[in-house]
């Protein structure tokens, strides 16, 4: 049996290269530790479908998440059979259904997101969810100091979903999206609900982002970058709260501002 790229070891993960490091008025020779990049080919049913640009770990986690963002899947019982081989690298994917229509074949590049529509509706998320201030940013702090793979090589993305108090799963890529893929995938395995949770990420807040937040029924994602203008019309039709900026005992609000409460209330 083949190995899978789970196996891969940390060295694939955050490489070392040599650089010219400049300081001091002086070059000199270092060895630094780097972001893994592999391009991962996902063939669904036979048919190679999408070449995703990712991080070499978690890789069942982000096919899973994937299929599942693009409404392929609408859990584990979609997936008949799932393959991830090193040696090609590639993803084979069997579904349970017979009803799925093959979109054209494309290639998401590690810091953009899919650009075809969904095979399921993304409908708005309704959550009695309310955060404060201090929860959010107590969350992003705690996300900075999970970021393993960005301490060792730097040029990572960091996501988590959260309930008020802590982080459930986290996630590591240097795509941002593929962030919330591996989560989402993770999640379909453990058998962890995305519903009424929260969403963190250190990357901007893309409408593709907010897609899969909707997909997932996170009302809450909170990035400590900017959301896009698109992102934040979004969050307004979706129903989902959009927090950018959210560093150090600041934050801004730009949809959903109802669930932010500035008291704390008993968990």
């Amino acid at each position: 049996m083949k190995q899978t790229v789970e196996d891969l070891a940390a060295s694939d993960i955050t490489p070392r290269v040599t650089c010219s490091f400049f300081s001091g008025g002086k070059l000199r020779r270092e060895t630094v530790s780097v972001p893994g990049e592999m391009a991962l080919t996902i063939f669904i049913n036979g048919r190679e479908t999408v070449t995703v640009l990712c991080t070499p770990d978690r890789l069942v986690h982000l096919v899973l998440g994937f299929l599942y963002a693009e409404g392929i899947i609408d859990g584990m019982s979609g997936i008949a059979s799932m393959r991830v081989c090193e040696d090609e690298p590639i993803a084979d994917v069997r579904l349970t259904g017979t009803d799925y229509a093959e979109p054209p074949r494309r290639t998401l590049t590690s810091g953009c997101g899919s650009v075809t529509g969904s095979a399921t509706p993304v409908q708005p998320v309704e959550s009695d969810l309310t955060v404060t201030p201090g929860e959010i940013l107590a969350l992003m702090k705690k996300l900075y100091q999970q970021q393993s793979l960005f301490q060792a090589g730097g040029g990572i993305h960091s996501s988590a979903l959260c309930d008020r108090q802590q982080i459930l799963v986290m996630a590591e890529d240097i795509g941002r999206h593929n962030t919330l893929d591996k989560i989402m995938g993770e999640c379909l395995m453990e058998k962890i609900s995305t519903r009424d949770a929260i969403l963190l990420t250190t990357g901007r807040i893309s409408s593709e982002m907010l897609l899969k937040a909707a997909r997932m029924g996170a009302p809450v994602v909170v990035s400590r970058g900017s959301p896009t203008e698109r992102a934040v019309s979004l969050g307004k039709e979706l129903g989902i709260t959009v927090i950018g900026y959210a560093r150090g005992s600041r934050l801004s609000v730009f949809s959903g501002e109802e669930r932010l409460r500035l008291a704390s209330r008993p968990v």
